[in-house]
This record gives C-alpha cells, sequence and structure tokens, in this order.
C-alpha cells in the first residue's frame, strides 16, 4: 500500500471522511512528522519518522496532519493554536508534538581557554575566527570523532 492509499484510508477510518489529494515523503523534513499545504492540500511526512518510530505512532502523526486538513476544508479553524484544531486532535488521538529522533553525539567538543565554557559541534569551527560566546576567550579543539 503507497503512502497516499494509508492516508485516505487512516482518514476514512478515522474521521468518516475522504482524502481527495496526494500524500508524499520528503525526506529533506528534519524536526517535524509532517506537513500540510492548504495552497494544493496536498500532505508530507517524514520518511525518518516513519522508521524510527511504531505504526501506531505514524498513524497518529497521521491524523495530526489530517485534522489540518478536513478542518482547513470545512472553513474551520486549522492551526495549531485554534481551538477547533486542539479539540478535533484530542478527539481522534492524534500526537500534538512530533517524538524526538536519536540525536547524533557532537564530532567535535571545543572549551573556552578563559572561562571553561565547553561548545559540543557536528562541524569544525575555525577558531582562529570565532570566540566564546561568553568571555570572548579563544576556543580549543579538546576531541574529535
Amino acid at each position: 500500500m503507497n503512502l497516499t492509499d494509508y492516508v485516505r484510508q487512516v482518514s476514512l477510518e478515522d474521521f468518516g471522511l475522504v482524502f481527495k489529494h496526494e500524500a508524499f515523503w520528503n525526506q529533506r523534513l528534519r524536526t517535524t512528522g509532517g506537513r500540510f499545504f492548504p495552497k494544493d492540500g496536498h500532505l508530507e511526512f517524514n520518511p525518518k519518522m516513519y522508521e524510527a518510530v511504531d505504526e501506531l505512532t505514524f498513524r497518529k502523526i497521521v491524523r495530526h496532519e489530517l485534522c489540518h486538513y478536513h478542518l482547513y476544508y470545512a472553513g474551520r479553524g486549522y492551526k495549531h493554536g485554534d481551538a477547533d484544531f486542539k479539540v478535533l486532535l484530542a478527539e481522534v488521538g492524534g500526537l500534538r508534538y512530533a517524538p524526538k529522533l536519536e540525536v547524533k553525539p557532537p564530532r567535535y567538543l571545543y572549551r573556552c581557554q578563559t572561562c571553561g565554557q565547553l561548545y559540543p559541534r557536528q562541524r569544525r569551527v575555525n577558531t582562529s575566527k570565532f570566540r566564546c560566546g561568553k568571555c570572548r576567550g579563544k576556543l580549543v579543539l579538546l576531541e574529535s570523532s
């Protein structure tokens, strides 16, 4: 079953309404579970979330996006802060926030020579150009992996 068919099935079973647009995977999404596009009605989902969480949790992410979708086409409040959205999300059992994905450990660890502030980083820092944000002291590379 492809993603659009799955979203249509969830829409019918959990909302009793038809999902008439398309659903796509978006590899570039990082921290969000999915997105709804009011301009053309399509939904995008994070494939990393699908791989990292169980099927029930992913279904709750789909419900969240379908709440945006169905409320928008019903002409009601479809944004996160709207009461209509919060009520419908609670009724269908969708997730309010996307689950946190596993965070990579930092590859580089820098320390300020003056105040001792630690700076874990994924990318290298040019220590001749950048200084400590607290005291403007010189940064030194402690370890890299």
